[in-house]
């Protein structure tokens, strides 16, 4: 979807995101605060952006192209009028020049140089609390030094027991679910909730994602025999014998990709829009996503029976449109094959401010 601005027509015209007094002025910037929206002609919603200082832009987390901001007059007000579909969560910054930050005004951030945006229809994502960009994120207490032999590297994996440990639960991609969102304190949260049992997280950061993720058997062979005996050694409580394995976009495949070819290591997922499109090549070709629906997944898994083991939640951002029929080849075959499947879709697009909730509820129902 491309995102439209629009001009507001007149100082009033902010009243109707809840602003009051002239754009610029003191009493206007004591008001502001994070986007807000308003009902948009014919459906979906118009999102004002506000932006103090200089020239800009609103920079978008894979959902569009950037949108540049307009300046209110001689003021040092710059705005847009951004027009959203319905039910959307998105990460935005503001570009300036060859620099990207944080929107001040919003106390919902996303690492330092992001924030996250919502339209009031968006469904709320428990326990996950705001966190401002200045703000620093607890980290696990344990972390591993890992020199691995086979994927080569050193590289820091933080271990963190949930309600005092139990499953070990994988999360690709670690140092985003540390230093972007929350994900330790959301899990502590759902598990003292009751919503999922104690875990055993393990935050494994990736060095090269097109390396490690695109179906090959290195990083399993190096979890199984080299990361695992590791976590034993830690003091943790971990229970090694169940093994879940949480991923996104290129994470999601190699997470699939691993229940299927390492089934005695791996026979718990949890998927967020994966890149089913994946084949190899694929990477660099003028369309990544346009060939083959389901990929090399999709090829592995037709006419394969014997999945009943396995317990696969699915998770796509409902405003992925190119992602969804890949997504939906894969998940229909999983289900084929004999697993259980979760399949649910979140008010995003390839964000991971849309997938952090599935991210929680879908271990919880994995690990059931």
């Amino acid at each position: 979807m491309r995102l439209v601005a629009a001009d507001v027509e007149d100082a009033d015209a902010f009243a109707g995101f809840g602003l009051p007094g002239a754009p610029g002025t003191d009493e206007f910037w004591a008001a502001a605060g994070a986007p807000a929206s308003k009902p948009a002609e014919g459906g979906g919603w118009t999102t004002l952006f506000l932006w103090r200082g200089s020239e800009a832009r609103v920079g978008f987390e894979s959902w569009s192209e950037p949108v540049p901001l307009r300046r209110w007059a001689d003021s040092d007000c710059w705005y847009a009028e951004v027009r959203m579909p319905e039910r959307l969560r998105v990460t935005y910054q503001f570009l300036v020049d060859d620099a990207a930050y944080a929107d001040p005004l919003n106390p919902a951030g996303a690492g330092g140089d992001r924030s996250v945006a919502a339209t009031p229809d968006a469904p709320e994502q428990p326990h996950w609390p705001l966190i401002g960009a200045d703000e620093v994120l607890p980290l696990p207490r344990t972390r591993i030094r890992w020199a691995s032999e086979r994927l080569g590297g050193r590289r820091t994996v933080r271990v963190h027991p949930a309600g005092g440990g139990g499953p070990v639960v994988l999360l690709l991609d670690g140092d985003d679910w540390l230093y972007l969102h929350p994900a330790m304190t959301a899990f502590d949260s759902a598990v003292a909730a009751g919503e999922l049992p104690p875990v055993t997280l393990v935050f494994l950061p990736a060095k090269d994602r097109e390396a490690e993720f695109t179906c090959r058997p290195e990083l399993w062979e190096a979890v199984r025999d080299e990361l695992l005996p590791l976590v034993a050694e830690s003091g943790v409580r971990a229970d090694l014998d169940r093994l879940m394995v949480a991923g996104q976009s290129l994470g999601g495949l190699s997470a699939v990709y691993a229940a299927l070819e390492f089934p005695g290591l791996v026979s718990r997922v949890a998927c967020q829009s994966g890149s089913f499109w994946w084949k190899p090549g694929a990477l660099r070709a003028a369309d990544p996503l346009g060939g083959p629906v389901g990929g090399v997944i999709a090829e592995r898994l037709r006419g394969r029976p014997g999945l009943s083991g396995l317990r696969v939640a699915f998770d796509v951002g409902e405003h992925e449109t190119r992602m969804l029929p890949h997504c939906e080849v894969v998940e229909a075959l999983v289900e084929q094959g004999g697993a259980s499947v979760r399949v649910s879709r979140a008010a995003s697009g390839h964000d991971r401010a849309g997938w952090r909730h599935a991210l929680v509820r879908d271990v919880g129902w994995a690990l059931e």
